[in-house]
């Protein structure tokens, strides 16, 4: 099959991979039939990730632009590097170890026209542990009190987004595995339209395997998300922290003067004064976070003119 090279390719395809040289090329195929069939011109652009196989071989052989990490530096780096180089209007990201069936990719373009981004959520059919379904849903209910809105999937790395949006918010991206979780927050802080596709996740088949733990990392996720949330809507979690703390102030007092018949005390004065510190550090975060987000509105004329 002929590989479609255009000066300005519609659909940009990146995949980021690390050591996934038995399942890449497979990968790849399957994705140029999927995009030739819908008529789309396109690129797919491979991140090795620092991979010790053939990985990146194999897939320059199978038809796609590969860029190479000189070493591991993270699947968010190595999307954030197929963010920059991609030349597509559309931007559609998706793993290189086989949990996203490339058929979906159609399901994902339909609904991009009224949404700015679309992302591929986890159906009741997905091949998943259940450790993992429930650490999603956790994620997923934080996720939805920050962002104001439902949240289906926050961790789902198969998605389709508009290049220029994704571009705008590059800086913000870490360059670890919560890259999806930002991005999500990210378009919905703006203001961008949010929707998901319900697709079948199945199970890795490359040669990586998740490195996730769920009693060593479950800690980890939870303030992963917590810094998130700070990130992007500090009141949601200063003004409930500041109104818990004074509350506690008052009620110890209460219990002092009513039932021990004790001078309202300086725990209790601790506590309300660390009430107010913490709602006005709310406040500056606040601020902050829109600082940031001014930046990023500054520079969309520009990365859609790229």
């Amino acid at each position: 099959m002929p590989i479609r090279r255009t000066k300005t390719p519609r659909i940009s395809v990146v995949m980021p991979a690390f050591n996934e040289c038995d399942v890449i090329g497979d990968i790849i195929k399957q994705i140029r039939v999927v995009v030739e069939e819908i008529d789309e011109s396109y690129e797919i652009i491979v991140i090795d990730d620092g991979s010790a196989d053939d990985t990146a071989q194999i897939a320059r052989s199978a038809g796609a632009t590969v860029i190479q990490h000189p070493y591991n530096i993270g699947n968010g780096a190595a999307i954030k590097t197929g963010i920059r180089a991609a030349r597509g209007s559309i931007l559609i990201t998706l793993d290189g170890d086989g949990q996203h069936d490339p058929n979906d990719i159609p399901k994902l373009l339909e609904n991009l026209g009224p949404y700015d981004m679309v992302v591929g959520s986890r159906n009741s059919e997905s091949d998943t542990a259940a450790h993992r379904d429930v650490a999603n849903m956790v994620f997923n209910s934080l996720a939805s009190y920050v962002a104001g809105r439902k949240i289906e999937d926050l961790t789902s790395g198969f998605r389709a987004v508009k290049t220029h949006i994704a571009r705008q918010f590059v800086y913000l991206l870490p360059n670890t595995f919560s890259y999806p979780s930002t991005l999500t927050l990210s378009v919905v802080r703006a203001g961008y339209s949010l929707g998901y596709q319900p697709i079948r996740f199945a199970r890795r088949i490359g040669k990586t395997k998740s490195k996730i733990n769920p009693l060593r990392d479950g800690l980890r996720f939870l303030m992963i998300i917590l810094k998130i949330a700070v990130f992007y809507a500090p009141l949601k979690i200063f003004v409930p922290l500041s109104a818990l703390i004074f509350l506690l102030g008052v009620a110890y007092g209460l219990m002092r003067i009513f039932l021990l018949h004790a001078p309202y005390g300086q725990t209790s004065a601790l506590l309300l004064s660390t009430a107010v510190l913490t709602f006005m550090v709310g406040l500056v975060s606040e601020q902050i976070a829109q600082l940031r987000f001014d930046r990023s509105e500054s520079n969309t004329h520009i990365n859609a003119d790229e």
